[in-house]
């Protein structure tokens, strides 16, 4: 069923999550070259797609203004190799999750489990994923771990793009969307470098298709457009877990349950990437 996506999208997110936001992967990025935050992002997250100029990654990444990419890409490739900054990643990832899970009996078995889920992913169309599940799988059982949440959540992410995109939305009026019904306009506008010009403009798009009022509040259309895009979303992500089959999701689950919950304990609350806590039931 499309809830077996959503309920293991908020159980492996947390896991990959620790890419962006814990100190162990920071100073490996800086270790590698790139100082600052933004462009360990760009170049973490691109870098499975080779050393790429900043016109494709804004395609894939889809709601980050243009100009903000640029100041990142390809200037990030005169500091360090994609294959640097590939392994400063996972390198900084199993730091920071060995440091946050603990000794965990069942870690091999989740590592398994999540990779065997991986494996399953079907790439066309989703360049990321794509990217990503081509990379060797490690062998040590948290880099295992790491590299299968990174798979799943950009194959989840390209499908979400793809949802949107089908809904004729760009990414500053998808932001502006969000922003209308549950996230925090002063954490995404500037973390995704829109300017106040672009916001009015993408508002004003939505006012005119009825998902916003007058006020800039969401309409009762736009509540609903929510609500399909994330069942498409879900329905999309569902295949890894349809193949892998009901009794084995239900084992990840138990498993992969401690290990998101201290993850997600360790990420900060306030993000921009909407991160879900981890649904139990």
């Amino acid at each position: 069923m499309p809830h077996d996506a959503r309920r293991m999208w908020s159980l492996f997110e947390p896991l990959h999550a620790v890419t962006y936001f814990v100190p162990e992967c920071r100073e490996r990025f800086e270790t590698a070259g790139l100082r600052g935050f933004w462009r360990g992002y760009f170049a973490g997250r691109s870098a499975p797609l080779g050393k790429v100029d900043a016109a494709p990654v804004t395609a894939a990444f889809f709601s980050f203004a243009a100009p903000m990419v640029e100041r990142a890409l390809p200037d990030v490739w005169t500091r360090a190799t994609p294959e640097a900054v590939l392994q400063a990643r996972q390198d900084g990832a199993v730091a920071a999750l060995r440091r946050l899970l603990g000794e965990q009996p069942t870690l091999s078995e989740a590592a398994d489990l999540l990779s065997e889920a991986a494996s399953y992913v079907d790439t066309a169309g989703r360049v990321l994923a794509a990217a990503n599940a081509a990379l060797p799988v490690p062998s040590e059982p948290i880099a295992k771990l790491w590299h299968a949440t990174t798979v799943l959540r950009e194959h989840r992410g390209d499908g979400h793009v793809a949802a949107l995109v089908s809904w004729e939305l760009d990414g500053c009026e998808a932001l502006v969307w969000r922003t209308s019904l549950d996230l925090s306009r002063d954490a995404l506008q500037p973390a995704r470098g829109w300017t106040d010009e672009q916001w009015a403009e993408a508002e004003q798009r939505l006012m005119a298709r009825g998902w916003l009022d007058l006020e800039g509040r969401a309409t009762a259309l736009a509540a609903q457009a929510h609500r399909d895009i994330e069942a498409i979303t879900d329905r999309l992500a569902f295949r890894p877990w349809e193949d892998l089959g009901p009794e084995a999701t239900d084992r990840l689950v138990d498993l992969l349950t401690p290990l998101s919950q201290r993850a997600y304990a360790g990420l900060p609350i306030s993000n921009p990437i909407g991160l879900p806590s981890p649904i139990l039931e």
